[in-house]
């Protein structure tokens, strides 16, 4: 196979590693009150059933980025692959909430094993002044995947049964799988030499502290409403997090070769990318879990019905992701971040006011607004990013990137189902999220300025 061939190719198969990542960001809400109606689940525990992905990609996916430039990058794909698949199945057949959670803890380290390796293959396939249309590409087959997720999380969950929704991912990661065997290229990994930091032993102390830490935190937030916000437990897991998240970071500051390269986030625009990344999965998630929610719990709307709105939300996203690649390229990232944040903050506080009137067809114009930037945001920082890391570092960066952008997600989920549990007012919760994603727009002016014009 020609060599400009074989990298489209890459580019389809590592496009549906993020359309599968979303898919099972947004199959899962529109189905949560049937999960928890079916297994007894309290309201705590229904969330852990989203939390508990979110929160094991945060915890995996920045030491998976790193053991993706040890190992052969195929192999390493199918591995993660091959988990992904066998935590689907576990999660169809589950019978009890632990079941099912545990299920989504290892669907949640097979997906943090695949997707950084993904854009890993990206990077390396597509000359720099071309991977902001490759990633533009990338981003309208994960917005395919992440229109259809609620639709058909709805249609799935009200004919058939909730757990048609794990089902849907095997064919479809393993699939994956045999095609990047079909088309590899020994090029595709990561040239070594004996002088590389890559090649001197793994340190796991760090990534520990890492793991216990963002439990703590999230758990305590989590659980936070119904333990009390003063008791033991919550303070107790509070301080944990906190102490145990100060030892990474002595840790991976002073170890000579950290398993966790966070020297990464002196770079102006990797750091300033990851903080945008970060307030992007929060609000995602805010979206995805809560608006599908409200359509349910507060409008009386059936699953299919919710899912259809937020399906809605995202499918601007494919006319919207191949232009906004073409624009970045042209234009630079901070013309169109700029532009997208402003869009994407506002719809989330007009979807605020919607909700004050509890109004169905008033609530989907701010959500197609919503989803129609979301490409704004995600591709001029993901090129920003990939052009600003070194390229034998590119799998860890991402998986320092998704990290904290999950960190994000995890904590977003947290702290709005915190909000929700406290306030009952879904108009409040979104016009927060909204008024945070607007704090954005300076650090993107300021992150993407010194690449402007080059990136």
């Amino acid at each position: 196979m020609a060599e400009n061939r074989r990298k489209w190719w890459l580019l389809g198969a590592m496009s549906g590693v993020l359309g599968l990542i979303v898919l099972d960001e947004t199959i899962v809400a529109v189905s949560l009150p049937s999960i928890t109606q079916e297994l007894g689940l309290s309201v705590s525990a229904a969330h852990w059933v989203v939390n508990a992905y979110l929160l094991s990609f945060t915890c995996a996916v920045a030491i998976a980025g790193r053991l993706g430039d040890q190992f052969s990058r195929r192999h390493y794909f199918s591995s993660g692959a091959a988990l992904f698949a066998a935590a689907s199945l576990l999660a169809a057949l589950a019978s009890d909430g632990t079941t099912l959670i545990v299920a989504r803890v290892l669907q949640g380290i097979a997906a943090a094993v695949i997707f950084p390796t993904s854009i890993a293959l990206i990077t390396k396939a597509f000359d720099p002044e071309k991977r902001g249309t490759a990633f533009g590409y990338q981003t309208t087959v994960g917005g395919i995947f992440m229109a259809s997720g609620p639709l058909v999380g709805g249609l799935l969950t009200q004919t058939l049964s909730w757990r048609m929704i794990f089902w849907v991912g095997i064919p479809i990661v393993l699939g994956i799988a045999v095609l990047l065997w079909l088309i590899w290229s020994p090029n595709y990994d990561v040239q070594k030499h004996k002088t590389s930091s890559a090649q001197t032993p793994l340190e796991f102390a760090g990534p520990a502290f890492l793991i216990v830490g963002l439990f703590g935190l999230v758990t305590s937030v989590m659980q936070g409403p119904s333990w009390g916000w003063t008791s033991p437990m919550t303070l107790g897991l509070i301080v944990l997090g906190l102490a145990t998240l100060a030892l990474f970071l002595q840790r991976e500051l002073t170890h000579p070769a950290p398993l966790l390269d966070i020297s990464l986030l002196k770079i102006p625009e990797f750091a300033g990318g990851v903080f945008i990344f970060a307030i992007f999965q929060l609000e995602k998630i805010a979206v995805f879990v809560f608006a599908a929610q409200f359509f349910q719990d507060i409008l009386g709307r059936t699953p299919i019905l919710s899912g259809v709105a937020v399906s809605l939300a995202i499918l601007p996203t494919l006319g919207t992701s191949i232009l906004v690649g073409k624009l970045t390229d042209k234009f630079g990232s901070r013309f169109t971040l700029v532009r997208g944040v402003t869009c994407h903050g506002a719809a989330l506080i007009l979807l605020a006011f919607a909700a004050i009137q509890q109004s169905f067809l008033l609530a989907l114009i701010p959500l197609i607004l919503w989803g129609a930037s979301m490409p704004s945001i995600a591709i001029p920082v993901r090129r920003v990013q990939m052009n600003a890391v070194p390229k034998d570092k590119h799998a860890q960066a991402s998986g320092i990137n998704l990290t904290i952008q999950m960190l994000g997600g995890s904590f977003g989920l947290a702290v709005c189902s915190a909000l929700i549990t406290e306030t009952g007012s879904y108009p409040l919760l979104f016009f927060v999220v909204g008024c945070l994603t607007l704090l954005v727009i300076p650090i993107g002016q300021r992150s993407m300025a010194k690449r402007e014009g080059r990136a």
